[in-house]
């Protein structure tokens, strides 16, 4: 994938070609990440170790507009490698290119936060028009509807629950104890 095409895929697409093809994928996690204290001569030397990995990864274009999406690296802090870039060099890139970030950005939400948006609302609605409930002058739903009202219940939940954690996982939230 070359960056261009990178630039206009979805996030969910390129986050599937990073997660089947990263170089990285195998190696220690660590070392993309400057540790708490660590000296400035030992960053430097695991920060080149990471970034010639990254300069053979096939999907390094996916990774890098991961990384500009997610908003990675912070223009004073050198404390990451992602796509072969140290966190100053990719800060200075989501700036230079933050218009065509923010439509990107904003075609993934259209995408899937709307898919969200519409389970939500479908849940919303199935639990105001619950057969448990009984109005007055109503018969009690038969079994056969509360449980299938339970199981569509389950289902919406059940979607709206796997966007959340594939986002969630997607931002780096790990996941809870």
């Amino acid at each position: 994938m070359t960056s261009t095409q990178a630039r206009h895929t979805r996030r969910a697409v390129l986050q599937a070609a990073v997660d089947a093809g990263a170089r990285c994928a195998t190696a220690d996690p660590d070392l993309w990440f400057r540790a708490d204290d660590e000296s400035d001569a030992d960053w430097q030397t695991r920060r080149t170790t990471a970034q010639r990995i990254c300069a053979g990864c096939p999907v390094r274009a996916a990774c890098e507009e991961l990384a500009l999406r997610n908003g990675d690296g912070e223009p004073d802090i050198d404390e990451l490698v992602r796509a072969g870039y140290t966190g100053p060099e990719l800060a200075a890139v989501r700036t230079a290119q933050a218009v065509r970030l923010a439509a990107a950005a904003e075609a993934d939400r259209d995408t899937e936060g709307r898919q969200l948006d519409t389970l939500t609302t479908e849940l919303h609605d199935a639990l105001a028009s619950n057969p448990d409930r009984k109005e007055a002058g109503q018969r009690l739903p038969s079994d056969r509807a509360q449980a299938a009202q339970n199981n569509r219940l389950r289902v919406l939940a059940d979607q709206i629950r796997q966007i959340r954690t594939a986002r969630r996982a997607r931002a780096g939230w790990g996941v809870a104890a």
